[in-house]
Order: structure tokens, then C-alpha cells, then sequence
């Protein structure tokens, strides 16, 4: 890694994990927009926005129960499918060119999210949906939480507000801790690819966890963070339009099979990655 990525980088995930966190999220959409810019191979991408993601989660998720932004009603019944569909996807690996394109996907979506002002509901007006109605939407989401490497929170809060299942806030409390499941099973499903995983890790995972910390105190006790969505929607927009154009200039990486069961991961489109 040259000099100013070394420095770049973890000023970034500083800054990505105090942004996000302060609306519950952890980070992972930023983290991979990052790793995009600075040219990061995908494979390290993946288990890299896991690994941060699970730490400031868990700060986040703190933060938020203690305030009192959080429903274990609403919670668990998106979080019973996704954590077993996190592991799937986490097991998975897309080709090169296909990755790209579900990960600026998830990024430019991620981007609309930011600059997307749901209106929200009088709290009365409330109500959280039918377990027969979270089972299959956590499934789904905990399965592309998994294969992209991002938590599932950009996904599961505004589906919340917007659906008027929870308020704002609550939203926020709800999705750090499904982040955190998320997160984590995405990551034991990666198995041996845990070894990709950067030794400066080591130097991202304080400056993250700082971030988060403060990121989600200050979010949980009504910090304004529309303006900050909405800057930080313009990285997302940039990072999600690089993967996808450059995503038809990956060329395949030959994988022998013998490597491929070593890893213990299944390509996506059938066959080893």
C-alpha cells in the first residue's frame, strides 16, 4: 500500500464511521467506496467492510438501546431469516465483473437512501409488520448483506420508515444491532477468506471504532444529520458509477480447483470462483 493510502485511508473510515453511525448505520457502503477509489482488489474489499462494519455495529447498537431508540418486536423477526441468508451470501463469491456490478448497485442505492428524506409517521400511527411479512424481507435482505459485504442497515431503515414501521430513530436503534448479526454471519461464512483481510486492519479498527462511537452518541440524542447524508450520498454516487463502468474491463482469475475447495467458498454463478 503506497503512503497516501496509508494515510488517506484511515482518515476515511474515521469519517465514513461517524457519519453513518450517527443514523445507526455502520458504515459499509462507505467503506467499500473508499477501498473503490483507492483502486483496493474486491477480494479484500468484502471481508475488510465486514470486519469494521461488526465493530462499530456494536458501538452503535449501545448507543442507541441506551437512549432508548430500540424494539426488540420489531427486530427480531427480520433478524431470524437474515442471519442464516448473511451466512449464505457470505459463503458466496461473484465473479470479478459481477461483483462489481451488485456492489455499485447497493452503493448507488445506498446513495439515493442518503438523500431520500422519508416523512414520518405520527407515532401512533405505528405499527410493526406481521412476522409473515419480515421473514421473507429479512431473508432477502440478510442474503445481500452477506454477497455485497455491506450490513443491511441502508437496506432495513428507510423499508422501516417508510412502511411505517418504526420511527426515525427507532429505525436507526433496530438497524446497528441487524447490522451486527448481519455483519457477523457474513463473516464466518467467509470461512478461510478471512485471510485477505489486510494486516492494516490492525491501524483502521480504532480510528472506525472512534467514529462509530461518537458518530452514534451524538446521532442518538437528535443530531441533524441530513446535510451530512446528502455529502456523503456524492461519494456513494462516484464510488457506485466506478464499479459499474469498470466493471466490464475485470477479466476472470484462474482459481484451480483444488485452491477453490481449500477456501471452502461456492461461486455464485455455479462452479468454483
Amino acid at each position: 500500500m503506497d503512503a497516501t493510502n496509508a494515510i488517506l485511508l484511515p482518515v476515511a473510515f474515521f469519517v465514513a464511521a461517524l457519519l453513518y453511525s450517527s443514523v445507526g448505520h455502520a458504515g459499509a457502503s462507505a467503506y467499500l467506496a473508499v477501498m473503490a477509489l483507492a483502486s483496493i482488489e474486491p477480494a479484500v474489499m468484502k471481508p475488510t467492510a465486514l470486519t469494521l462494519n461488526i465493530l462499530v455495529a456494536a458501538v452503535a447498537s449501545y448507543n442507541f438501546r441506551q437512549a432508548g431508540h430500540f424494539s426488540w418486536r420489531l427486530f427480531w423477526p427480520f433478524a431470524v431469516t437474515s442471519i442464516p441468508c448473511a451466512y449464505l451470501g457470505g459463503a458466496m463469491t461473484a465473479p470479478p465483473t459481477a461483483y462489481k456490478y451488485v456492489v455499485g448497485a447497493v452503493l448507488l442505492f445506498a446513495a439515493f437512501r442518503m438523500f431520500a428524506k422519508p416523512t414520518e409517521m405520527h407515532l401512533r400511527d405505528l405499527r410493526p409488520p406481521r412476522a409473515l411479512i419480515a421473514f421473507p424481507l429479512g431473508a432477502i435482505i440478510g442474503f445481500l448483506s452477506g454477497l455485497t459485504g455491506v450490513g443491511g442497515g441502508i437496506f432495513l431503515s428507510p423499508l422501516l420508515v417508510m412502511a411505517g414501521w418504526a420511527s426515525i430513530r427507532t429505525a436507526s436503534g433496530v438497524a446497528a444491532l441487524f447490522i451486527f448479526v448481519n455483519s457477523s454471519a457474513g463473516l464466518l461464512g467467509m470461512g478461510n477468506s478471512l485471510s485477505r483481510v489486510p494486516p492494516e486492519i490492525l491501524f483502521w479498527q480504532p480510528v472506525a471504532l472512534l467514529g462509530g462511537f461518537l458518530g452514534s452518541y451524538w446521532g442518538s440524542r437528535r443530531l441533524p444529520v441530513v446535510a451530512l447524508r446528502r455529502l456523503l450520498a456524492v461519494v456513494l454516487i462516484i464510488a457506485g458509477a466506478k464499479m459499474i463502468l469498470t466493471g466490464s474491463q475485470s477479466k476472470p482469475v484462474a482459481v484451480s480447483p483444488t485452491r477453490a475447495m481449500i477456501s471452502g467458498q461456492t461461486n455464485l454463478f455455479g462452479g468454483t470462483p
